[in-house]
């Protein structure tokens, strides 16, 4: 896959480096803006139980 990207990026080393890292920022902001918030509510996490 990643072979895949570097091959479709246009440009040289150094701006196939430069998008890979865009890519790789757009990634991390969708999935923190969008992707996270949208699947937290399906998340068991808030029902925490202690029993003695």
């Amino acid at each position: 896959m990643y072979g895949w990207i570097w091959r479709k990026l246009p440009g040289g080393t150094f701006a196939k480096l430069v998008g890979c890292l865009v890519l790789f920022a757009l990634t991390v902001a969708v999935l923190f803006l969008l992707v996270f918030p949208a699947v937290e509510p399906l998340l068991p996490f808030d029902n925490i139980t202690v029993n003695n």
